[in-house]
């Protein structure tokens, strides 16, 4: 559903919520939806809350054209959002693009002095320091280019060749997948909203922003694909050096979506960490 007060889209799924229930929250990268969780949604369901968001811009959730799709902007909704719902033990889970919102998130909640709302972070191939900025990122950045290989090769076609791009073996990616990532994106204002995140996407704060990662006191979980051409291995080793309570957990084969390439592997080290955090 829509939130009401909030340009995002939440699903909720799982246990009712309560005084020592778990709650699950969610992010996915860029270009993605909450389909991106569906190999992990039913253990998570079984286990507490699952809250799976749309960020704004992503998926079913709204797409405004305020301009305003910068990492802080979409943290911010999200802040709001754990603030409007008063949500408690909650496990932030973010991939990608999502894991850098994420970290924001978890930022803004110490600032806040609301840690305690936190129990556990999970970053999933996620987004951290300067980069290189992958292609499918890149081509976003150019709008002229980008629209016109959407017009002439179809969203399904141009979403295959960037899921192609950043796993280990191409030949995992499936119709469904494509399909699944490519519908969202048949709206101009669902191209446009793409357009502006890759142009923000780049923190213009990320300098003083990774100072600050050693005040992060969360027990945090990291997943990497040891081939992981979006976001490197190096951004994960350097977290996990960096996080005070971090573990890093590297999937051998395995590239940009743990979660998709991985999934019995990558669920199996998810559920490791929460029961050794529980």
């Amino acid at each position: 559903m829509t939130d009401e007060t909030l340009p995002l889209w939440v699903e909720e799924l799982g246990r009712q919520s309560g005084p020592g229930t778990d709650t699950f929250l969610l992010l996915h990268g860029y270009g993605g939806s909450s389909f991106s969780w569906r190999t992990w949604v039913p253990a998570l369901a079984a286990r507490g809350r699952v809250l799976l968001v749309d960020m704004k811009g992503f998926g079913r959730a709204p797409k405004p054209a305020d301009g305003r799709y910068a990492p802080a902007d979409l943290a911010d909704l999200v802040l709001r959002f754990i603030e409007l719902r008063d949500l408690r033990r909650l496990t932030l889970v973010g991939h990608s693009l999502g894991g850098g919102v994420a970290l924001y998130v978890t930022l803004g909640l110490h600032d806040r002095g609301d840690d305690r709302r936190l129990v556990r972070l999970v970053l999933v191939a996620s987004a951290a320091y300067a980069q290189r900025l992958p292609p499918f990122v890149t081509l976003g950045r150019h709008p002229v280019l980008s629209s016109l290989l959407m017009r002439v090769l179809g969203p399904r076609f141009v979403v295959g060749q960037a899921l192609r791009s950043i796993v280990f073996d191409r030949g995992t990616i499936s119709n469904d997948q494509i399909r699944g990532y490519a519908a969202p994106l048949g709206t101009r204002q669902a191209r446009v909203a793409l357009w502006t995140a890759a142009r923000q996407i780049l923190p213009p704060d990320l300098d003083h922003l990774t100072t600050r990662y050693p005040e992060l006191k969360v027990p945090t979980l990291l997943l990497w694909g040891r081939h992981d051409p979006a976001v490197p291995l190096w951004v994960g080793q350097r977290l996990s050096r960096t996080l005070p309570r971090s573990t890093l957990r590297v999937l051998e084969r395995c590239g940009h979506l743990p979660v998709e390439e991985r999934p019995e592997e990558s669920l199996a080290a998810l559920l490791d960490f929460l029961d050794a955090t529980t």
